[in-house]
This record gives C-alpha cells, structure tokens and sequence, in this order.
C-alpha cells in the first residue's frame, strides 16, 4: 500500500518546513501512546514519526516528491539523475520514540516552554513539569596575597554549550568571564556566575562558581584579616631593644621600635597595617609581629658569669 506522506501530516504538498513541523508536534502530542491509550494510536504514532522523518530532511524529501515512496525505499537510479536528493535506500529506523525525542529535544514535549514546574493539562490529566538545574561547576581561582590586598580583575575563557534558534541543535562557543576581585576576599570566598554553564533544551545552565584560592606569600601569613609577620631576632636583641622594618603589601617601610622584653610568645600589634575588609574597604586589620628568637649554642664561662651578674 503507498504512503502518502503528506496525507498523513494533513499537509498540502506545498508545505512549508514549519507547516511541516508545525503539524509533526500537534499530531504526534495527540497520538503519543503514553497519553494516547487508544486502539491503533502506537501505529499512528510510528506513520507520524516516519513522515516527519522523510518529510523533514531536504534531501529524502526532495526524493520523496519526485519519485515518490518507491523511489525513496528502492533507491534511484544514477541515470535517473538525483539533483541532490537522497539516493540511496531509504529505511525508517522504526523507533518513533527516537524520532520524538529529537524533535522535542527529549521525552517532555513543553521543556522548551516552562523553565519552573507548572501544573499543565494533557490528555484530561494534570502533569507537574518540572525543568531542573545542573549542579554548580566549581574551580579554583589562585590569587596571589597582593591580589587580595589591592583587588583586580581576572580574564578567564570559559567553552560552553549554546543552544541554537532552533531549539534542538547546539554549538562550542567561547566566552571571557570578567571576575571582579574586590579587596579583602577571604580563602574560600565563592564568586558565582550564574546560569553560564551549557545550555540545553531540557535544563537550566548550571552556575559557575570560582573559589578563592590564596597562594602563599614569602613574608606574610593571613588569618582573618590580620597579616602575620615574623621576625627573626638574637637573644641579645631580645633582651636589650630594636626595631624592625616591615615593608608593607602597599610599598611602605614602617619601622616598629620594640622597647619591651621578648620572650617567645610576645607578639607586638600594629593597629590598622593589615588586609582591608571585604565589606568595608576603609577598615583593616591588624599587622602582628611574632619573633623567632635564635640563642646561642655555647656560652664561655666568662660569658655566663657576665649574664648572671647582670640578671640580679
């Protein structure tokens, strides 16, 4: 028995490809056989995917109208001339299914339509469709100590997946993502853009999140917003005054005069000479001088008479 496949997308033979799909999504929703439990629908539902097959491809159809169903599935001739139509043997594969997930860009027909979940009539009942986000994409942004103080701005290439004007089709492209570094952003701080992961017919594009990594500095150790520096000192020093020099992340050289005696755990505290807060700029922490006191390893015996006499 021939095929008419027009006839069975109710088409004109003039129709045009969004005729074509237009009447493909109204029928092949009516006949779905998951919500079309009628006698016969699953084989209405196989006729609908393969006219739609054939008659969506330039090149089957431009076969298809010239020679009809015969010259499609026989295959034509190359004396025949083929003009670029399909020439070879045309079989549908026989998995509708297959045929509408390609359509729809999967199994939901409205995922194209509803990116929250929406109660929607189909076929007299109610369905929820919901369309889900992909989980976030995390890396890491090293930055160095002076990047945290100062602040910057980071140019990172990201490739992602975007889909094309017709909904089911997609392409590589690249993109340069701008990360604003505001001074004083901590370890672990959590840089989102959001919705710039690949794009698909059925998905919300997942977030980007970049976590700030700090890499570590020669002089500087930071905790919380205080920068902590140590200094390296003999006993002679410890016991009798100094001062030390400190060159600043912002190129200044303080010098600290340390008047008191050092011991192992003294600290000396240097109000407002540490990182800038994140939120408030104008406010610092604190800059804290931790000593590494280095004793001797041998006294003479003049020497520990001379230190005893003087620690009376």
């Amino acid at each position: 028995m021939t095929v008419d496949y027009y006839v069975t997308l109710e088409l004109n033979r003039d129709a045009t490809d969004a005729d074509i799909k237009k009447a493909y999504r109204r029928l092949a929703l009516k006949f779905q056989p998951s919500s079309n439990r009628k006698p016969g629908s699953s084989e209405k539902f196989t006729q609908l995917s393969e006219a739609y097959d054939v008659l969506s491809d330039p090149k089957k159809k431009a076969t298809y109208d010239k020679f009809g169903e015969e010259g499609l599935k026989r295959g034509i001739p190359p004396q025949c001339g083929s003009d670029g139509a399909w020439s070879s043997k045309y079989t549908y594969h026989g998995r509708p299914d297959k045929t509408f997930r390609q359509f729809f860009g999967g199994d939901n027909p409205f995922a194209d339509f509803y990116t929250n979940e929406e109660p929607l009539q189909f076929g007299g009942l109610q369905q929820v469709v919901v369309k889900t986000q992909d989980s976030p994409i995390e890396r890491d942004l090293n930055l160095s100590l002076d990047d945290l103080f100062h602040g910057c701005t980071k140019k990172i290439k990201i490739s992602r997946r975007i889909m094309n004007e017709d909904g089911h089709t997609s392409n590589i492209k690249d993109k340069i993502l701008s990360v604003d570094v505001k001074p004083g952003l901590k370890e672990g701080t959590r840089i989102i853009f959001s919705k710039e992961g690949d794009q698909g017919p059925n998905n919300i594009p997942a977030d980007i999140v970049f976590i700030v990594r700090q890499k570590s500095h020669p002089l500087f150790e930071r905790q919380d917003n205080d920068l902590i520096y140590k200094a390296h000192i003999c006993l002679e020093m410890a016991l009798s005054g100094f001062s030390v020099d400190v060159e600043t992340l912002d190129g200044r050289i303080l010098t600290i005069p340390i008047n008191d005696i050092v011991h192992p755990t003294y600290r000396k505290v240097v109000s407002g000479e540490g990182m800038p807060s994140s939120c408030e700029p104008s406010q610092r922490g604190n800059l804290v001088i931790t000593f590494d006191i280095h004793f001797p390893e041998k006294l003479s015996a003049e020497q520990r008479h001379l230190i005893k006499k003087a620690l009376k």
